[in-house]
């Protein structure tokens, strides 16, 4: 019986030996495969990186451009607002102050219309013509 044992024993043992010999068989070819996926990976995405390496340098370079045309813009509207500006007060120095002081001078002559004619319009006496210095202050607005 204790053969049997024994045989049991080798025959384990064998079967055992020839799964683990399986075992590295498939794992070996299982390496070669991966190692040739790896080999075909690699050749295929190596071109398409440097492509997209090539493209972000290109995106990076469009970005620097389109900052710095964003910021020629940004001041040529400061400066375009500033000579607006600086248009508005010289238009304001030349044309508003003037039309201010022909509208003054306007109402002056308004009022030595209006006095003259008042003047003229009223009747005057012979007292008031040989009267004394006073009454013709009085007449012109003065006194």
């Amino acid at each position: 019986m204790e053969t049997v044992f024994l045989g049991a024993i080798a025959v384990a043992t064998v079967v055992m030996a020839l799964v683990q010999v399986g075992i590295i068989v498939f794992g070996a070819r299982l390496a070669q495969r991966v190692d040739r996926l790896v080999t075909v990976v690699e050749t295929e995405i190596k071109p398409t990186l440097g492509r997209v390496n090539d493209m972000s340098g290109d995106v990076n370079r469009a970005t620097s451009l389109a900052v710095a045309q964003v910021e020629r813009a940004d001041q040529l509207f400061a400066r375009v607002a500033e000579r607006v500006d600086n248009v508005t007060l010289v238009a304001q120095d030349v044309v508003v102050e003037p039309v201010r002081q022909g509208a003054a001078l306007l109402q002056g002559l308004r009022v030595a219309i209006a006095t003259l004619r008042e003047v003229a319009g009223s009747p005057r006496t012979p007292t008031a013509r040989t009267g004394s210095a006073g009454d013709d202050d009085e007449v012109l607005g003065i006194g």
